[in-house]
């Protein structure tokens, strides 16, 4: 402790005089502790040194200690390797003799295959000679297999002689095979009983032979069975395309008479599914020849009956052999153009041009939503659908021609017949022309998707584009054309229409058909989007059609702004007439208000009956703007 905590220490120990007289003890107390400390110090020191001299004989006992252990491991080692060399002075004998007996095995085993080889060879040979077809299937598999182990020895000579005679062997059981099927289908199968067994038997061979065995002979089989084919059809009396039925009548009444004969085939060489597909491409072939050849152009009625019973045949072959599935559901894609369901047109089309002019008028914004599109997915696997009845679709033009004619002749029939208003009790204020026009077009569209899916049907959609183009020319020309009224004179604007009620009614109902028109025109083109084939879906468009009527429905407007403003001619003419300079004082209710007033107290409500809440917005907008300048 420091000085300061040792006067503190004496102070507490002796705090008066009377306490001196412990001094003593004290002393002699701490007197004992130190010679105590002193005692174990020197202690300590006289067995630290004991340790030191321990230490040094332990650590020299240890280094002998290492120096033994190193001389026993190396007299091991050494001894290990003696070993070594008496172990392998004793195996060397016995590895000579254990390859020696492994080269014995193994030249025994070859000799005994090789006997096998040859025997089983030989006995090939007898089987062949004598169509016996069944066994030589059977035998070919065993020296397939035993040919195979000696793919290494494919140099000795009598190995080469071997796959020779081998290869010779099954030469000739291809011919005898080919020459054996060549009498299928000429009758002698009813002759001879057995001819059915053998040949079922002979395309055991065929299977063990090379693969390309089994193509050859199908391929050789189909080809003759199609021979007479060609030969009928090929004719001038059948190669015709009013003869087309015949076509498909003759291959499944072959199909039909030969089916117990054609289960001599295996069902995995899918005899029938070939025929059928070289009969498809063959009949392609001449049906392209005929279509090409013909000097005039075809009748529309022959061609589309051909062309219906090759789409016919084409989806039995496609149920038969479950290859090429394609969806031909397509009516209710159709059967929705014009009802107004699909979901993914919130907001009718036509409509979002005024209600952005609205939007901007009242300074809001609005949205547009756009809608997806279904994509068809094609099937897997060969698709007959397509096969024979694709070379049908160059010379489907005089077909999109007449049905252009015909939808053009009943577009002019249907404005005829327009009575230009609407049955009491209809639920719309749309024009019966415009509902039974479309009607018409979905009906064609039908048509034609039923018969093909690729170009027609594209041209066909430009049919019905120019169709309805004109159609909306012909509401444009049913407009009441403009004059110059009074108001006119006195604004300097031209343009003034004079309209009586039934105008009004007829260009509200021409609004509401265009309306219609443009809306079902969008819905037309995505459903003929979802059927046609995809490489044409991206150029199916109706956006110039939509313009059109568009056009139409800004026109009525605009038409339906003037003739209302004719109607205040009388009012505005008396005005003028007024001397308004000498007039000395003003009344509280002015004539002309009143007249002006209970106009548009007429003509208003009606109107607005009559348009869609869009459009009588709009239509009110343009009035107070007109008024207004």
């Amino acid at each position: 402790m420091d000085k300061s905590s040792a006067l503190e220490y004496i102070n507490q120990m002796f705090p008066n005089e009377a306490s001196l007289s412990g001094v003593e003890p004290l002393m002699q107390k701490i007197q004992n502790e130190i010679r105590t400390v002193d005692a174990g110090i020197l202690a300590a020191v006289r067995q630290q040194s004991n340790s030191g001299t321990k230490a040094k004989e332990d650590l020299a006992a240890a280094t002998r200690a290492v120096e033994e252990l190193m001389y026993k491991i190396r007299e091991i080692k050494t001894k290990a390797v003696q070993s070594e060399t008496m172990v392998q002075e004793i195996c060397r004998d016995i590895k000579k003799l254990d390859f020696a007996k492994k080269h014995i095995t193994t030249t025994i085993t070859a000799l005994h295959r090789l006997t096998m080889l040859v025997s089983a060879v030989e006995q090939l040979q007898v089987m062949a000679s004598k169509r016996q077809y069944k066994e030589a299937a059977a035998q070919l598999e065993a020296v397939n297999q035993l040919c195979s182990h000696f793919e290494a020895y494919r140099d000795i000579p009598k190995i080469v002689e071997l796959r020779d005679k081998f290869k010779n062997i099954k030469q000739i059981l291809k011919s005898h095979v080919f020459s054996d099927f060549s009498s299928l289908g000429t009758g002698k199968e009813t002759e001879e009983t057995n001819l059915l067994q053998q040949l079922s038997d002979a395309c055991l061979v065929v299977d063990a032979l090379e693969p390309s065995v089994r193509e050859e002979l199908v391929n050789n089989f189909c080809n003759r069975e199609l021979t007479s084919y060609e030969q009928i059809f090929e004719g001038a009396e059948l190669a015709k395309l009013d003869k087309t039925e015949r076509r498909y009548a003759w291959i499944k009444r072959r199909m039909r008479s030969n089916e117990e004969i054609w289960k001599i085939f295996p069902s995995s060489w899918h005899v029938s599914y070939r025929l059928c597909i070289l009969f498809c491409k063959k009949t392609r072939k001449q049906l392209e020849d005929i279509l090409g050849n013909l000097k005039e152009k075809p009748d529309v009625g022959t061609l589309l009956l051909a062309l219906q019973r090759t789409l016919e045949f084409e989806d039995e072959l496609a149920e038969k052999f479950g290859g090429g599935t394609q969806n031909r559901e397509i009516g209710n894609e159709i059967e929705e153009i014009g009802k107004g369901t699909n979901s993914s047109s919130s907001a009718m089309d036509i409509r979002k041009k005024y209600e952005k002019k609205l939007a901007a008028h009242q300074g809001g914004d609005s949205e547009e939503k756009d809608g997806s599109k279904d994509l068809a997915v094609p099937g897997a696997g060969f698709n007959f659908r397509g096969i024979v009845s694709s070379c049908f679709e160059p010379h489907l033009t005089v077909y999109v021609e007449l049905e252009e004619k015909t939808l053009m002749e009943s577009l002019e029939k249907l404005v005829q017949e327009e009575t230009w208003d609407i049955e009491e009790g209809s639920q719309s204020n749309v024009l019966s022309s415009s509902m039974q026009l479309f009607l018409i077009i979905k009906r064609s569209l039908k048509r034609c998707s039923a018969l093909t899916k690729n170009q027609t049907l594209y041209n066909l959609l430009k049919v019905f584009q120019r169709v309805l183009k004109a159609y909306a020319t012909k509401l444009f020309a049913r407009l009441p054309k403009g004059g110059t009224g009074i108001v006119a004179a006195a604004t300097g604007m031209d343009g003034q229409i004079k309209t009586s009620d039934r105008d009004e009614r007829v260009i509200c109902y021409i609004v509401n058909s265009a309306e219609y028109c443009h809306k079902t025109a969008g819905e037309l083109a995505e459903s003929v989007s979802k059927i046609i084939d995809p490489q044409y879906s991206d150029g199916v468009d109706m956006s110039e059609v939509q313009d059109e009527f568009s056009a139409v429905i800004t026109k009525s407007l605009v038409t339906l702004v003037h003739g209302l403003e004719t109607k205040f001619d009388m009012e505005m003419a008396a005005m003028t007439r007024v001397p308004w300079g000498t007039l000395e004082s003003v009344g509280d209710q002015s004539e002309y208000v009143n007249a002006i007033n209970l106009i548009l107290t007429i003509s208003i409500p009606a109107l607005g009956s009559l348009l869609s809440p869009v459009y009588f917005q709009f239509f009110l907008d343009k009035v107070i703007d007109c008024k207004v300048d």
